[in-house]
């Protein structure tokens, strides 16, 4: 069950919100505002945000931008008692999953929350292949990962031995320890290992 962070100033809001949110099998963490989320944000399990946009000292939209920049990929849920298109619009252009308006209905916000659990699972096994592929290309020496990312390239062994100015026989010893330590031999899952380790 995904972790849901609830952000709003209003009291009353916020109290309900967890309620119905717990109710129906949520575990919820509640702030009163954004900045004490961001505070703990970075030693907090991964989880969906529900957040109000106008709240004191740091908005919605302004908590959206600082998780950008921190390179938070958790899922957004905007609530908002003054939605517009405009609000609306850069609510998702900020990466917003979902946009709903006060008072929030119950079944629109469970689905945004599903929506949003799947939106967290797959960037989470995205991250997890994305660390996976940097681990195995740290093993590489550094001619490895000339060869390593010529193969993903497309080259064909003599091309990598013309373009290094190796020996084939040089060059198959590398792809040799390439398969190796990557785990493969195939050279599409080195190019996808390649594309992920340069995220």
């Amino acid at each position: 069950m995904v972790q849901i962070y609830l952000i709003d100033d209003d009291a009353d809001v916020r109290e309900a919100l967890a309620l119905l949110l717990r109710t129906s099998g949520r575990t919820v963490t509640a702030f009163s505002d954004a900045a004490t989320f961001l505070a703990k944000q970075t030693r907090l399990k991964a989880g969906c945000v529900i957040t109000d946009i106008r709240m004191p000292l740091v908005t919605g939209f302004q908590l959206q931008e600082t998780l950008i920049a921190r390179g938070c990929w958790w899922p957004i849920i905007v609530i908002t008692g003054h939605g517009d298109v405009n609000a609306c619009r850069r609510a998702f252009k900020a990466g917003a999953v979902e946009f709903l308006t006060k008072p929030v209905d119950e079944h629109d916000l469970l689905s945004a929350i599903e929506k949003a659990a799947a939106d967290l699972e797959r960037k989470s096994q995205r991250a997890a292949d994305v660390a996976n592929a940097r681990t195995l290309v740290d093993l590489l020496t550094p001619r490895e990962r000339e060869v390593f990312e010529m193969v993903a390239r497309g080259f064909a062994s003599k091309d990598i031995a013309a373009t290094l100015n190796l020996s084939p026989r040089t060059v198959d010893v590398h792809r040799a320890n390439l398969s190796g330590k990557l785990g493969t031999t195939s050279s599409a899952d080195m190019a996808r290992l390649f594309l992920l380790a340069n995220e």
